[in-house]
């Protein structure tokens, strides 16, 4: 048995061996929650749990079907699945083979899948559903790599006029049989390709091997003490290394229980029904939550207003006190009036258990931290990419800055430097970028140290590290002052007003913006200027544009001077995945919106 139910990464040895291991120690304890679509007519019953050893047979059933198609060690295979156990199943089946697992994203654009299957000569695609087929039909019948495509929920009679290369998951899978066998892989394999979404160029396929995944993996655990009675409630794509590594792999290694979310329009009711105690998001959700909260308080009371106010800044007040950064305050005690008839209800959203939040991915606007931490939430803030496997750092629960990405996770080097760019080396840094030498070594350098990208300084005091800008995402005005956008534009997405910013100034003399405006808020705007707000010409409006900016002021006050922005391009149109002005991560991809919006822009600086 592992010592406090914990699995090492020298027991394991591999992803698939750890897996193995769980399946052999904890046989009989449920691993994973699941909703069954046909079972919803009793909602409490439709949730179904799965063993370890039930997950056992599922992948040794899927690893008899894998080896059937006859593919060899090395070969790649992707998943373009929403998060579920068959996901794991088809993982670690296709890890305890010795096959690489290339993950796609359900929301990604077909082209951009099409250029994923050819790079990596995908042999075997696993997809969710006929929908998804749909979508992919065209860019799949010619790829010369592809061998076979499983749909997973389509039933066979709906694919009677597609080739032999099409089948439906119940044609294909044997009956149950034995479970999944103990591979023995070498830690150094690789394991996964996973294509970062880039804002420019294409993507590139980031090679992680399995040691890369377990030498983050273990720490992880230690550092947010995770435990095996924990229960994770899993909503980030499992396409996401973030998810992956830390609501996937960690679970196992720990033993502790994962829920599957159905939907992230779903996700506050399943919050509250599976009740989970850990959660691992990227800043959106809690920005979500958030601008709700705003909206909510603005229609409300000034008292209820007030009152909100007071139990964050108690609650915030308190945290310092803890951290042992402040003295106790005699306003300290009235957090357990206000816990009970403020922060209470809050944290009943997230189902009232949550002791901890984890986030990661991009900065989280430093006033969404403080409001949840003020009502009583643990969120720690990490720092990391997917070449890092992804975690580099993070606020330990003891020693939380939500400003910072904390301190550098254990066994791993952090240094300045030049541009103060931070660097990290890390048993997690990647082994490459897949078929592109040239981008390995420009971002590996000989002495092994991974650069970033990102701008960085550490506290000489704390130690804590704080990211201050990006290499190449910085605004260069006509007067030499440089901006970085991306804190501006995350403090104002957080305003119930906008859905999405992007920050204007370069070559310039003063700072615009182009801002996708939250359609029910402009209805409102419209309605109070006396205009129609079906018509999309009064976006253009002078007087709506001033009542923009002017709110503006307010959004950003607690920036210096130069982050003014005095004047704007408005509109309705989302910017999502589907249109390509959104990553599938939902990073914004600059030069689409500056090409899009090009007429708008010269003419904002005319």
């Amino acid at each position: 048995m592992p010592q406090n139910n914990t699995i090492t990464p020298e027991q394991a040895g591999t992803l698939d061996g750890l897996f193995y291991e769980r399946t052999m120690y904890s046989a009989d304890n449920v691993a994973y929650i699941q909703y069954n679509k046909q079972k919803n007519q009793d909602k409490n019953k439709a949730w179904e749990e799965t063993t370890w050893n039930e997950m056992a047979i599922l992948v040794g059933q899927w690893q008899k079907a894998i080896t059937n198609e006859n593919l060899e060690s090395g070969d790649r295979v992707a998943i373009l699945m929403k998060n579920c156990k068959e996901w794991i199943a088809v993982d670690q089946a296709a890890l305890g083979l010795g096959l690489v697992v290339v993950p796609l994203y359900l929301e990604d654009r077909p082209d951009n899948i099409a250029y994923i299957l050819n790079d990596a000569a995908i042999k075997l695609l696993i997809i969710q559903d006929i929908s998804q087929w749909g979508r992919l039909r065209e860019i799949c019948t010619d790829n010369a790599f592809l061998k076979r495509v499983i749909l997973v929920d389509t039933t066979s009679d709906k694919l009677e006029n597609e080739t032999d290369k099409v089948t439906s998951v119940q044609q294909w899978l044997p009956e149950p049989g034995p479970v999944l066998h103990k591979r023995n892989g070498e830690p150094s394999d690789l394991a996964t390709i996973v294509y970062t979404s880039g804002t420019t160029g294409k993507p590139k396929g980031v090679m992680l091997s399995h040691y890369n995944i377990l030498s983050i993996v273990s720490p992880s655990a230690r550092g947010l003490k995770i435990k095996a009675d924990d229960l994770f409630l899993s909503f980030l794509p499992m396409s996401h290394t973030f998810e992956r590594s830390l609501g996937y792999y960690l679970t196992v290694m720990v033993g502790c229980r994962v829920a599957f979310a159905r939907s992230i329009q779903a996700l506050a009711d399943d919050l509250v029904t599976i009740k989970p105690s850990l959660l691992i998001s990227v800043p959106r959700i809690y920005e979500r939550v958030y601008a709700k909260i705003e909206s909510s308080l603005l229609k409300g009371s000034p008292i209820t207003r007030a009152l909100f106010k007071l139990t964050v800044q108690v609650g915030w007040n308190r945290f310092l006190y803890k951290q042992k950064r402040a003295r106790i305050c005699l306003s300290c005690l009235l957090w357990p009036i206000l816990k009970r008839i403020v922060a209470d209800k809050v944290m009943q959203k997230f189902g009232g258990n949550l002791r901890l939040a984890a986030t990661g991915g991009a900065a989280i606007p430093f006033p969404v931290a403080k409001t949840f931490i003020g009502l009583g939430l643990t969120l720690i803030q990490g720092y990391g990419l997917t070449e890092t496997s992804p975690v580099a750092t993070f606020n330990r629960i003891e020693n939380n800055d939500p400003r910072s990405i904390g301190h550098a996770l254990e066994g791993i080097e952090l240094k300045i430097g030049d541009s103060d760019e931070l660097l990290i080396k890390s048993p997690g840094v990647m082994m490459g970028y897949w078929n592109n030498h040239a981008a390995t070594a420009q971002a590996i350098d000989p002495e092994g140290w991974f650069h970033s990208g990102d701008q960085a300084r550490i506290d000489e005091k704390t130690g804590h590290i704080y990211i201050t800008g990006r290499l190449k995402d910085i605004l260069i005005m006509s007067n030499g002052e440089k901006i970085p956008p991306t804190d501006i534009e995350n403090t104002i997405v957080i305003d119930p007003l906008f859905e999405h910013a992007l920050l204007l100034g370069e070559g310039q003399a003063y700072l615009g913006a182009v801002l996708v405006l939250n359609s029910e808020e402009w209805v409102h705007i419209a309605q109070k200027n006396n205009l129609d707000p079906f018509d999309k010409e009064n976006l253009q409006n002078k007087a709506v544009a001033n009542q923009i900016v002017r709110h503006l002021r307010t959004v950003l006050h607690d920036f210096p001077g130069y982050a003014k922005i005095r004047k704007v391009v408005l509109t309705l149109d989302p910017w999502t995945v589907e249109n390509d002005i959104l990553t599938p991560t939902l990073k914004v991809k600059r030069p689409k919106v500056l090409k899009l919006f090009e007429k708008e822009i010269k003419a904002l600086y005319s």
